[in-house]
């Protein structure tokens, strides 16, 4: 399984043999993963392969119980998702925490906002504020004509690719996304699938969590499997199709063993 660049390249993030216990459930049995500057890492699984809590220990939510994780070629550890901001690593949540009856705007910024003024005299300066989140805004095709709207006015798809904006603008070298299509329409899917691929060119590396085959294939350069806390492999887009990933993650053989049971009708 060859990957996509050099191996000499450094990865930006990279968890070797990651393992975690909660007691006696073994949550993550051996995970390794990498993500390289300019690409889309995107990892795949069933419900219960191990997604959800890799995120949280790649963004700092969680300690590993084994393994290590490793920025820039350099062993860290991670003590709160601050820790993982502050190496650059930002975490766009499927939820998007967001508040929706607050403007686009105090959304972009929450609680960045810059000030101005002598303390203790110091206030928010939102008209900067303002113009930064409609040319943030403007660049992947969005236009917010008023950015002190409600963020909730906005599309699905538009919300997702503020949530984007406000981690590259704020300095992410890696974005994690938290199925950011799973709850989305065609149009608004294709909208955060091209911003993907705009964040991809800028040199950011991303780490796209889905089950949607599709979906990550249309973006992805490399496609790790997981499977019940474990990596069953990483594949670069020239070494598997879409149906051989959606057969590794879903368990090919289990679905054709119903279909034969239920007479084909699968």
């Amino acid at each position: 399984m060859a990957d996509m660049k050099s191996n000499s390249a450094a990865a930006i993030i990279e968890a070797k043999d990651i393992v975690k216990h909660y007691g006696s459930v073994i949550a993550l049995s051996g995970i390794s993963m990498k993500v390289l500057q300019g690409e889309v890492l995107c990892l795949l699984g069933d419900n219960g392969a191990g997604k959800s809590t890799l995120i949280k220990t790649l963004s700092g939510v969680v300690k590993p119980s084994g393994g290590e994780l490793l920025v820039e070629g350099k062993p860290v550890t991670f003590s709160s998702p601050r820790d993982a901001l502050d190496a650059g690593i930002a975490t766009v949540y499927q939820d998007l925490a967001m508040i929706p009856l607050m403007s686009v705007t105090r959304n972009f910024f929450m609680g960045r906002e810059p000030r101005k003024g002598i303390p203790p005299f110091r206030y928010i300066d939102f008209k900067h504020c303002d113009a930064v989140t409609r040319e943030e805004m403007h660049k992947i095709g969005i236009d917010v004509r008023d950015p002190n709207q409600a963020v909730g006015t906005l599309s699905g798809g538009e919300r997702q690719c503020v949530a984007i904006a406000r981690a590259v603008y704020f300095g992410a070298k890696v974005l994690i996304l938290d199925e950011p299509t799973s709850a989305l329409g065609v149009a608004q899917t294709s909208m955060v699938l091209k911003y993907i691929n705009h964040v991809q060119q800028k040199g950011l590396g991303v780490i796209f969590i889905t089950h949607n085959v599709r979906h990550a294939f249309a973006v992805g350069n490399r496609f790790t499997i997981l499977n019940r806390g474990k990596t069953l492999g990483t594949y670069a887009k020239s070494e598997i199709s879409i149906d051989e990933l959606q057969n590794m993650m879903a368990g090919g053989k289990e679905l054709q063993a119903l279909s034969n049971e239920l007479g084909g009708t699968i």
